[in-house]
């Protein structure tokens, strides 16, 4: 029998209904159903855009600020902004994210018992549970972080937790979460839990500091210094986790600063400590890190790239789901976009962004300072999605951060540029690598940048076969990296604004963008 006391809310076009309370916020109900909220439900930003299609739903101050006069009148709302005042029908910017796992064969030393390798990602959690004799996954469970409620990005999650009680509340919520999605692992694989001898984590220094219940408040300013980067050993009795009390539970060492275990698990699953080329790694995210080295030595470094790699701070920006242009090529001297789930577009995400803009100069439509050739305010790219002046100069601050931050490198290194570069995560294995090296992201052919997947999540299954201090281990190869602090080399900003414009040079790139298949790109980011 249906509560009266609630208002009945239909989600389109997922087809859930949720019941909600009167004057009881939209954002806790959406939030389970995989809506997030990029400004931690502040109103700061439009990344949690609904539209109403039945029923009303109030307009504040915060959303008269954000939402045009038209945008209202349509039905558009902020979902952190809203409490229903009656029943609803809603239609949802977000939903059908694909997360990417990982399903690496690799060399080990069998083990008896289960494992669990756990990526914790800013956005996304990737879980897999391992026989350890086999090295075989039996089971995989993916989510969107627990944390995002309140903020999307680390700076916003860091900033909530530099008072007791949010640091609180984000260390609880992560570690229920996992161990929730570890429970879940067992009950797929029909498996017991004292089976399992060992979990292993890995994330970006904020996660790592904001699970294991480590102080945030170094990293918040300058010179953004960790205060317990190193691994951390819990147990499973500490956590709360229905695992024997004594399971071990390690989060792998971070690198340095805002370099974290997730790129030391990158350089255990590429093998760029054994190599005897110089080899690069890039972690392309709202931090993005990057790595030069070989056999003989490693340099590290982290630069502020913002979240525009993952659609957030751009005017139609969304996570690569459901509705979002994942793809803009150029057919017959117009744009063409390709939408994720052959519907309608709603937005554009990371990789469309990128490719749209690179469009752009192509077509001359934007200019190499950034700036639209005609003058004007914004693009259209189709029906519904247009790209304005202001998502152009959010993308070149982020491309300007991680070129500079790579040309820096390479100078420390020694001049020479990395036999191979490895693009590691969700962005990196699906952007278009023409259209990234087009707009000055990544200034190599090509055929010299290679996809590398979930490179965290196969590091941390290499680090369940590896004993602490034995030969090979994740030890022996974080003693042989170096941190790079760009935010304290005076040169930074020079390099920076001369990263800012694009390249002039386009008649490569024209050519070179129609032999990138498309079938190497079955989904964006």
């Amino acid at each position: 029998m249906a509560d009266h006391r609630t208002h009945r809310v239909v989600l389109r076009p997922i087809g859930v209904e949720v019941r909600v309370r009167p004057g009881e916020p939209l954002k806790d109900a959406l939030f389970e159903q995989g809506v997030e909220f990029p400004c931690g439900g502040q109103g700061r930003c439009r990344g949690c855009r609904i539209q109403v299609l039945e029923g009303s739903a109030g307009v504040n101050a915060a959303q008269q600020e954000r939402l045009s006069s038209d945008e209202l009148a349509a039905g558009w709302r902020l979902a952190c902004q809203c409490v229903a005042d009656s029943d609803l029908v809603i239609e949802l910017r977000q939903w059908d994210s694909a997360i990417l796992s990982d399903e690496s064969s690799f060399a080990f030393t069998p083990r008896p018992g289960l494992g669990v390798a756990v990526d914790v990602g800013t956005t996304t959690i990737v879980a897999q549970l391992v026989k350890l004799a086999s090295g075989r996954v039996l089971a995989v469970r993916t989510a969107l972080n627990s944390q995002a409620r309140q903020g999307a990005d680390v700076m916003s999650r860091l900033q909530f937790a530099l008072s007791a009680a949010g640091r609180r509340e984000l260390e609880g919520l992560i570690r229920r979460q996992i161990g929730a999605l570890i429970a879940q692992l067992l009950f797929a694989a029909n498996a017991q839990a004292d089976q399992v001898r060992d979990v292993v984590l890995v994330g970006n220094t904020v996660m790592h500091h904001l699970f294991c219940g480590i102080n945030v408040e170094p990293l918040s300013h300058y010179p953004f210094i960790s205060g317990g980067d190193g691994l951390q050993v819990l147990s499973a009795g500490q956590l709360s986790w229905k695992l024997p009390a004594d399971t071990r539970v390690r989060f792998l060492p971070g690198l340095g600063g805002f370099v974290g275990s997730d790129i030391l698990a990158g350089l255990l699953a590429t093998g760029v400590g054994e190599s005897k080329d110089a080899v690069g790694l890039i972690d392309l995210g709202t931090n993005g890190e990057i790595v030069i080295g070989n056999r003989d030595r490693i340099l590290c470094a982290s630069t502020a790239a913002g979240p525009a790699f993952e659609g957030a701070r751009i005017s139609m920006g969304m996570r690569a789901c459901t509705g979002a242009i994942s793809e803009v090529t150029i057919e017959n001297g117009k744009p063409r976009c390709h939408v994720l789930g052959n519907t309608r577009p709603a937005g554009i995400c990371g990789s469309g962004l990128v490719d749209a803009v690179a469009a752009g100069l192509d077509l001359g439509v934007i200019a190499p300072s950034g700036r639209f050739a005609n003058g004007g305010s914004a693009w259209q790219l189709c029906a519904g999605v247009a790209l304005t002046q202001k998502d152009v100069r959010e993308l070149q601050l982020a491309k300007a951060a991680i070129a500079s931050g790579l040309v820096m490198l390479r100078e420390r290194w020694g001049g020479a540029d990395p036999a191979r570069l490895y693009l590691a995560g969700a962005f990196g294995n699906y952007v278009n690598r023409t259209s990234a090296r087009r707009i000055g992201l990544i200034d190599y052919q090509p055929d010299q940048v290679e996809p590398a997947g979930n490179t965290a999540l196969l590091g941390a299954k290499l680090a369940l076969f590896s004993r602490d201090g034995e030969n090979g281990s994740y030890t022996r190869l974080r003693s042989r990296v170096e941190h790079v602090s760009l935010s304290s080399d005076p040169h930074f900003q020079d390099v920076f604004v001369e990263q800012l414009g694009f390249t002039e040079n386009i008649g490569a790139f024209v050519n070179a963008r129609h032999e990138e298949s498309i079938y190497e790109h079955p989904g964006r980011t």
